[in-house]
């Protein structure tokens, strides 16, 4: 059982993976004391930084790094609208074009985009281009995983074989 973000990813023996939402803790055996954690808005004056903040709460449930230091998010647009409001719209991708848990994610982004204030609209898109690759992770994702730091990465040129002149 994975717990991070606003929810807990557990395994089955069959090696199916489930979704539990923090308010459902006590399906769980769990007491439902992290929903009030899981559930808090953001209080102050909305700022792009408040947006990036909730987006680093969103966790992938296969892994244990939050969708940001993955280099899930492709890019993040915030648009004022009338009367102090915003959109959001956020393009993102998963690890993998199969990855059996993207709308979980998606859902996970826009319920916690939707709660900041002065947040109206928010708009999620799921794109697979440019693929995701594990050179998009940022330094501190590569080593929480266990990865060198160059893991991922394309060398700008090609080796040189024989005489430099």
């Amino acid at each position: 059982m994975q717990s991070l973000g606003s929810g807990y990813t557990v395994a089955t023996d069959r090696g199916y993976m489930y979704r539990i939402d923090a308010k459902d803790t006590d399906a769980l055996g769990l007491s439902n004391a992290a929903t009030a954690q899981a559930s808090a808005v953001q209080e102050g004056t909305f700022s792009d930084q408040m947006v990036w903040d909730q987006l680093k709460t969103v966790y992938d449930p296969e892994i244990p790094v939050n969708i940001v230091d993955l280099g899930l998010v492709y890019s993040c647009v915030i648009t004022p609208l009338e009367q102090g409001v915003n959109r959001v719209h956020i393009k993102m991708s998963m690890t993998a074009p199969g990855c059996g848990m993207g709308n979980v994610l998606k859902a996970d982004v826009q319920s916690k985009l939707s709660r900041l204030p002065g947040v109206t609209e928010v708009h999620v898109e799921v794109v697979f281009d440019p693929p995701w690759h594990p050179g998009l992770m940022s330094d501190a994702a590569k080593l929480q995983l266990g990865f060198d730091l160059d893991y991922g990465t394309t060398h700008a040129s090609p080796p040189i074989y024989g005489e430099r002149k």
